[in-house]
């Protein structure tokens, strides 16, 4: 091996390390809300919906500035900038905790949803070499990066929930991304071409592509149902079942454990498995845990049930990405890709709509929803099956 592909290789395993910082970033909001107050009567579901809608704006603002910041000032610059953004938003919402208006939140979290994003961005440009090579064991492999963020932050507050008050635990949760803006700002990378990136006339071709579609609906779908349950598991095992906020977030600790493992198993088995056969099966095990969850009335199975879930969606998400690669060679899931980035915006404002609906409904659509968004799941990945066959695909 050269010295200058040791030194890519490196590069690109630093950059696949710092999807933990995005896990953790992302997660923070489904682990925090216990601790600030929202499983107490009377709920302020609305609150929390505009909270997780911010958040994805925060994200969606990113994919604007992220090019204009690489262009000009360089990848390893964005990195730094993403990881110092996100830890002054963490210690902005550490000062702005209840009982201090749910505005001045609203406000950290978008703040926080920039910053998560640009590291996004920033982190899937760096990984494009390795994406191009290996779409399916990049993504699983970021993935578990990602999922043990998410243990990490969820695991982090379930074992500060009685030790501290809100704020400290926010100041330890900044500490993440500040070290890896040390790490990053020892670093340098090269601002990988895009590809070729769809035009508007191409994007607007692929509305009226039936492959296209179904894999949009895909993704919708899944995307907003893994954070449908990460973002609301806690508050509906407390409200529905009566579990302390240290139970609950156990079994949330519970579901990105097995979402990071089941990547991890996914991984080992992708060469020996039929993936469609994985797909199907995954998809099916997502749905026994939605069951489960939706009718339980006890600790163990709200246990059994986030691990079905996260064992479940584990590996849908990265063979629903390389299927698409296969099939639109413009896809790469860091950049603009038509149809399948709506469908990505669309899945983030799955936890915002839950708000909304559990307001009015009750809290028990905080499974509900998710458990015929996973049925949709399963219906559609038939539907793609069919239609290759009639295509010859």
């Amino acid at each position: 091996m050269s010295f200058g592909s040791a030194q890519a290789e490196v590069r690109g395993g630093r950059a696949l390390a710092g999807f933990l910082v995005s896990g953790f970033l992302l997660a923070l909001l489904g682990a925090i809300l216990p601790a600030w107050g929202y499983h107490r009567d009377p709920p302020d579901f609305v609150a929390v919906g505009n909270y997780f809608l911010s958040l994805a704006v925060g994200i969606v603002a990113a994919a604007a500035l992220a090019r204009r910041i690489m262009v000009r000032r360089g990848l390893a610059f964005l990195q730094v900038f993403a990881c110092v953004l996100s830890c002054l938003a963490l210690i902005y919402l550490a000062v702005v905790s209840p009982p201090i208006s749910t505005w001045f939140r609203v406000a950290g979290l978008v703040t926080l949803g920039i910053g998560a994003g640009l590291l996004n961005m920033a982190l899937f440009n760096a990984i494009s070499r390795s994406y191009q090579a290996n779409a399916a064991g990049t993504v699983n492999l970021g993935g578990v990066w990602y999922g043990l963020g998410c243990l990490l932050a969820t695991m982090l507050v379930q074992g500060t929930f009685y030790a501290y008050r809100v704020p400290t635990i926010l100041i330890f949760m900044a500490v993440v991304p500040a070290v890896f803006a040390g790490i990053y700002a020892r670093s340098s990378y090269k601002v990988e071409r895009e590809g070729a990136q769809p035009t508007l006339r191409k994007a607007l071709q692929d509305f009226r592509s039936l492959g296209a579609i179904l894999f949009a609906l895909l993704l919708f779908f899944q995307f907003g149902n893994e954070w449908s349950i990460a973002g609301w598991l806690p508050l509906f095992l407390i409200r529905r079942l009566g579990l302390s906020p240290g139970a609950a977030l156990f079994d949330l600790a519970l579901y990105w454990f097995f979402l990071m493992t089941g990547r991890l198993g996914s991984v080992a088995i992708l060469p020996r498995v039929k993936h469609g056969r994985l797909l199907l099966g995954s998809a099916a095990a997502a749905l026994f845990g939605c069951v489960i969850l939706f009718v339980t009335n006890n600790g163990f199975g709200a246990a059994t049930g986030a691990v079905f879930l996260g064992a479940g969606y584990a590996s849908v998400f990265p063979l629903v990405l390389e299927a698409i690669g296969h099939r639109f060679p413009y896809y790469h899931p860091g950049f603009f890709n038509g149809i399948f980035s709506l469908a990505l915006v669309g899945g983030l404002l799955a936890p915002a709509s839950l708000g909304y609906a559990a307001s009015a409904l009750g809290v028990g659509v905080v499974v509900g929803i998710p458990l015929l968004g996973t049925c949709m799941v399963m219906l559609l990945i038939l539907l793609i099956w069919l239609e290759m066959k009639v295509t010859g695909r």
